[in-house]
């Protein structure tokens, strides 16, 4: 049941009300299985970027979907962290204990008419392309039939500048739709959770995979309608298999091996094209971070979306 907002009641955060100059960044798996040396990519690409700009470096947990998570990972990723020498600055955040605050953001874009409840089906949404058109925006209360919250979007074009892939625009009412705020079976959709952590964790940076690049001008225009800040974005290649596949738990990606940590790292800064660390630099994970964080640079980074794995990293 959808309960309105109170007089008294902060729409989202109360600590949203200031926000830090200094740069913070995140790393925020899923624990829908182990660490691969995508992840590793992903988790030092954001890591080496706060350090180097003398920032702070968080975890965040986004444990939002039980039934495809695997028992045991969450504590697993964060183990896996701390065996590659990457040490969180702050508490992780579990967004399974964030739910009152997704919930009071959905609130408030209720009540401003911003979002609205989505009872149509798969087979409705086929006919125009599963992009949502906004037949049910008008629905005055709650259908007897399971039903999704979406967020309306507008026709505006929205363009924003990666720090790797530059300019990206994107038409949302044409190419997205109105899209998920809350799904049918209640689990608070990705968009939403993170859009409202960034902003609770004030992130100033996002640091992440370009497969996720296609979702950012979705979480830019959801910031817009809660007057939230918008980060500075930057997309580096995903690392693919020899099919072209994006390596995940669906395509049999090899978890991490803490024993070859170094060797690991190795591989990602290489995938990463940074510079190859000396001699001295490479004997201890240590020393090797230090290097990595003294020479990091975003320009040396490939402005492709995707790269298949060199044949010296073990798939």
């Amino acid at each position: 049941m959808l309960k309105p907002l109170t007089a008294n009641s902060h729409p989202i955060d109360r600590n949203l009300n200031s926000s830090p100059k200094s740069y913070r960044g995140r790393f925020a798996p899923s624990p829908t299985g182990l660490l691969h040396i995508g992840s590793l990519i992903g988790a030092l690409a954001s890591y080496l970027d706060a350090k180097a700009n003398n920032g702070q470096w968080l975890v965040r947990m986004e444990d939002l979907d039980p039934p495809r998570e695997t028992v045991g990972a969450a504590e697993q990723i964060l183990k896996d962290l701390a065996a590659h020498g990457l040490q969180w600055d702050e508490e992780v955040l579990y967004q399974s204990q964030r739910h009152k605050a997704y919930q009071r953001a959905i609130d408030q874009l209720i009540t401003e008419d911003k979002a609205f409840l989505c009872s149509c089906s798969r087979t409705q949404l086929q006919s125009s392309q599963n992009i949502h058109l906004g037949r049910c925006q008008y629905i005055a209360s709650e259908p007897e039939v399971d039903f999704a919250i979406r967020l309306q979007v507008d026709k505006q074009p929205l363009a924003f500048t990666d720090a790797i892939q530059g300019q990206y625009q994107q038409n949302l009412q044409q190419q997205v739709g109105d899209f998920v705020l809350r799904r049918k079976d209640q689990f608070f959709a990705y968009q939403l959770a993170v859009v409202i952590d960034d902003a609770f964790q004030h992130i100033t940076h996002v640091v992440r995979g370009s497969d996720l690049l296609d979702s950012t001008p979705r979480q830019i225009y959801l910031q817009q309608q809660l007057g939230l800040t918008t980060p500075h974005y930057c997309h580096f290649p995903v690392i693919t298999n020899l099919q072209h596949q994006k390596l995940s738990k669906q395509t049999f990606a090899p978890a991490l091996s803490n024993q070859q940590a170094l060797t690991n790292l190795q591989q990602a800064l290489s995938f990463l094209q940074q510079p190859a660390a000396s001699t001295a630099a490479a004997k201890s994970i240590n020393s090797l971070l230090d290097w990595a964080i003294e020479h990091w640079s975003i320009a040396n980074i490939p402005k492709q979306l995707a790269i298949t794995a060199a044949p010296t990293i073990a798939l």
